[in-house]
């Protein structure tokens, strides 16, 4: 089983015909990933060097009447990227990945007010995250799928690096993942560890969990809270940022102590506090995991 994405996804990939999105969409499709269209202004009909046998359209709009796309990815450069994910929803995407970087968080308000206000069905990964993978099936986004192993851990991540790292341990002690979700570190993004820790709790492919966040806000404690309600799998956690200088940014733009609240030993305590085996350092991700399930 998975989350988010799988064998059913038919992918569209916005700003295709750039070189972030060519690169990635050539490593999507050699991965396996059904990519069934490219869309950038403009651009329909052009042919992109090494991914010929992809159409690209004008519109969404036309990647979902003609190709069949029912999830998105988004490679558009920052000023386009909020009406980049606006435009797949009214196309009637179900599931947008948004990997760009540097989205004003001005532009992202108004996204996730128009995204709950019209379109409350549509989940949003992102932005600034590295995307979402099911290994074996289907990888989005822009992580290494080679470190992936199938399995049945399902992780959940702020940081796209450390997600690459957990990943790698785990595979190594050879626990695979039914799926990696990486949220992303802004401010303000769509699915957040509540949101993802719902669909691993429902998802009957998913036996444990390991969730990474990092300093800044409050998401952490407000999962912690979450695991001990309503989560009966097993879970462990690492929190990065424990040793940046106070009032220091580190980081994601999410990555930053304010008011007092967001600290990393408050996140730690939170989740102590639930039961959450919580890893010292980030080497010792996997095993913290693997103890916790022995």
């Amino acid at each position: 089983m998975s989350v988010l994405v799988g064998y059913d996804t038919r992918l569209v990939v916005h700003g295709m015909s750039g070189s972030a999105g060519s690169f990635h969409a050539k490593q999507m499709v050699e991965y396996g990933t059904k990519v069934v269209a490219g869309m950038t202004p403009g651009k329909g009909g052009f042919k992109v060097p090494g991914l010929e046998q992809v159409p690209m359209y004008d519109t969404v709009a036309e990647a979902v009447t003609l190709a069949g796309a029912n999830t998105s990815v988004i490679y558009v450069p920052p000023p386009a990227a909020a009406d980049s994910i606006l435009e797949a929803a009214a196309a009637g995407i179900d599931t947008i990945i948004a990997i760009t970087e540097g989205i004003p968080a001005r532009d992202m308000i108004k996204v996730k007010y128009v995204l709950d206000r019209d379109f409350p069905h549509v989940v949003l990964v992102g932005p600034n995250c590295p995307g979402v993978i099911t290994p074996g099936q289907c990888k989005v986004g822009i992580m290494p799928g080679y470190i992936h192993k199938p399995g049945g851990v399902g992780v959940v991540s702020r940081s796209g690096t450390l997600t690459y790292e957990v990943v790698h341990q785990l595979t190594a002690l050879g626990l695979g993942q039914s799926t990696a979700i990486g949220i992303g570190g802004d401010p303000v993004k769509g699915t957040d560890f509540i949101d993802a820790l719902m669909l691993f709790a429902e998802d009957p492919g998913t036996s444990s969990i390991f969730m990474i966040g990092e300093i800044g806000g409050d998401s952490e404690e407000r999962a912690a809270a979450f695991i001990k309600e309503h989560v009966k799998k097993p879970v462990a956690a690492f929190i990065g940022g424990q040793t940046a200088p106070p009032g220091k940014r580190m980081g994601h733009a999410g990555a930053i102590i304010s008011g007092g609240k967001g600290a990393a030993a408050d996140k730690i305590a939170a989740l102590k506090e639930a039961g959450i085996a919580v890893s010292p350092t980030p080497a010792e991700m996997g095993k913290t995991l693997a103890k916790v399930l022995a």
